[in-house]
């Protein structure tokens, strides 16, 4: 399927702006793409066939408008004598053509239309464009907003002006744009070896056989070859040619656009190179939580001991126990291992914009996760000290300071009823003072002695609410590993989208058949006219 050069740009640009936005191509670099040139000889036109357009130019005093007047036959584009530099475009067409787009930056009052009605010239508009070597800056400005809407130049040079820096900077850039035909003006005043030099300054430029045209503008009627030129230009007046040098700038425009593309994927990186990232955040949060670890160790036992002697203080007054371990310390450690992760990243060549963003978010929650974890394992701690043993020893211990005294004394009360009742029967005392004394002290070690057991196996506060420390650190370090690593999951899968999406349109604007069809051959006229 073949592809129109503006939609492959059009959707290129709308690429390069969202890849802009989400941060994985530089502003510079979207730049590149977002201002594409659309203009193109076709953009002038409503879709259909349209004329060749020709334009004359080159510097001051060369003599192009005079060539223009001349191949007009009447004075339509004010020559040198009239004004020193040229400061408008003038363009010459046939009365039936009409040309729907002016260029937009273009203001009306620098453009003037001349038209005829010679039949031969129908398919042709002639433009003769101002001086680009001007001091006039705004000069410079036309030439290049009209450049883009030329088919052929007609670079125009003199004897004395052949290597003007200006014309050749000009060439070099503009050179494989267009179709060009040469003319030495003034030839008259010239010498073959300035001819010679200027064909091997062409070869220089691209073009192995360029077409040079030596032409005289004086009012002296002499044999030169302004003939030729207006007979080869009329020549390139054909539906095909016209169709060929479209099509030809189609291809060129599309390859410069792949060009940028690819710098473009370049910048981002590969699949595989972007999978290494994972093992890149691994190995560094493997130091950097190690250092955290390290640093909590005394403010863990700090905090440890504050929360056992306010243990009532976390359900009384919670907010008066609002204690942090991440501190400043903290942050600045953590803040420094996603630095030196965004470092490797762009040492490996891929794009940190995007985690710079997506980062900035951890960076800030650290803390509140830290706190949330900490404080939820402490007091879940704290609720439940000790180990599961511990735990069941001590509710056995309760059971044992109410089961104890209460059968002690069951015992004892037994003993007593059988004694009175026994003393009736025999007359004899039933309560002595040994089993009163040996009776209490029963009663009071069995109620005592769970009682001191557990006060002395009771679980420390302060290593229960350290140990929830460690659990809710353990947690919290391992939650924002987590969340790193999601925002690695997701980001790859960003690149690996804006990688697909780039090289569909790369993949689009390869040729197709029907560019090769229309391929022009090397050994045509036309082929002399365009750089090699």
């Amino acid at each position: 399927m073949a592809y129109d050069y503006s939609d492959l740009a059009k959707n290129a640009q709308h690429w390069a702006e969202q890849a802009c936005a989400a941060g994985w191509i530089s502003q510079e670099a979207a730049l590149h793409i977002t201002e594409l040139d659309l203009r193109s000889p076709d953009s002038l036109f409503n879709n259909g066939a349209r004329p060749l357009i020709v334009a004359f130019m080159g510097g001051s005093g060369v003599g192009k408008s005079t060539l223009l007047n001349r191949l007009a036959g009447k004075p339509i584009a004010r020559t040198g004598i009239e004004r020193p530099t040229s400061r408008e475009v003038t363009l010459f067409h046939h009365h039936s053509v009409a040309i729907q787009h002016l260029p937009e930056q273009l203001p009306i009052t620098q453009i003037k239309i001349a038209q005829h009605e010679e039949e031969a010239k129908k398919n042709i508009i002639w433009i003769d464009m101002p001086d680009f070597d001007s001091t006039e800056q705004s000069n410079k400005q036309l030439v290049l907003q009209w450049l883009p809407h030329i088919d052929v130049l007609i670079y125009v040079v003199s004897p004395e002006r052949y290597r003007d820096e200006k014309a050749w900077q000009l060439l070099l850039a503009e050179g494989a744009r267009h179709a060009w035909l040469f003319v030495l003006n003034q030839w008259d005043r010239g010498q073959i070896e300035q001819y010679d030099d200027f064909k091997q300054q062409l070869h220089k430029a691209g073009f192995y056989e360029p077409v040079i045209f030596k032409t005289v503008c004086s009012e002296d009627v002499q044999m030169d070859e302004f003939a030729l030129l207006e007979e080869t230009i009329g020549s390139l007046a054909t539906g095909h040619i016209v169709e060929q040098l479209a099509q030809r700038g189609q291809q060129l425009r599309k390859h410069e656009l792949k060009q940028k593309l690819q710098q473009v994927m370049d910048m981002l990186g590969t699949a595989p190179s972007f999978q290494q990232v994972s093992a890149l955040w691994q190995q560094q949060w493997q130091q950097t939580s190690q250092q955290l670890q390290e640093g909590f160790s005394w403010p863990m036992q700090q905090t440890a001991a504050y929360y056992a002697e306010h243990a009532a203080d976390l359900i009384t007054h919670p907010q008066s126990a609002n204690l942090s371990l991440w501190d400043a310390w903290a942050q600045t450690r953590f803040d420094d291992g996603l630095d030196e992760f965004i470092i490797n990243i762009d040492q490996q060549g891929l794009p940190v914009a995007p985690f710079k963003s997506r980062l900035s978010l951890i960076r800030e929650k650290a803390a509140k996760i830290m706190q949330a974890q900490t404080e939820l394992a402490t007091r879940q701690a704290l609720a439940n000290p000790g180990n599961t043993v511990q735990r069941g020893f001590l509710k056995a211990m309760r059971l044992c300071e109410i089961i104890l005294p209460l059968a002690a004394m069951a015992w004892v009360g037994s003993q007593v009823f059988i004694g009175y009742y026994y003393s009736n029967m025999t007359s004899t005392h039933y309560l002595g003072v040994d089993f009163a004394v040996h009776s209490s002290l029963l009663i009071a070690l069995t109620w005592l002695t769970p009682y001191f057991i557990l006060k002395k196996a009771q679980p420390s506060l302060k290593k229960s609410a350290l140990k929830g420390l460690h659990k809710g650190l353990t947690q919290a370090l391992g939650l924002i590993n987590n969340e790193v690593v999601e925002i690695v999951k997701t980001l790859d899968l960003e690149h690996a989208g804006q990688l697909k999406q780039l090289s569909v349109i790369i993949g689009q604007c390869n040729g197709d058949e029907l560019e090769q069809r229309l391929s022009i051959e090397s050994n045509s006229p036309l082929a002399r006219m365009l750089v090699g």
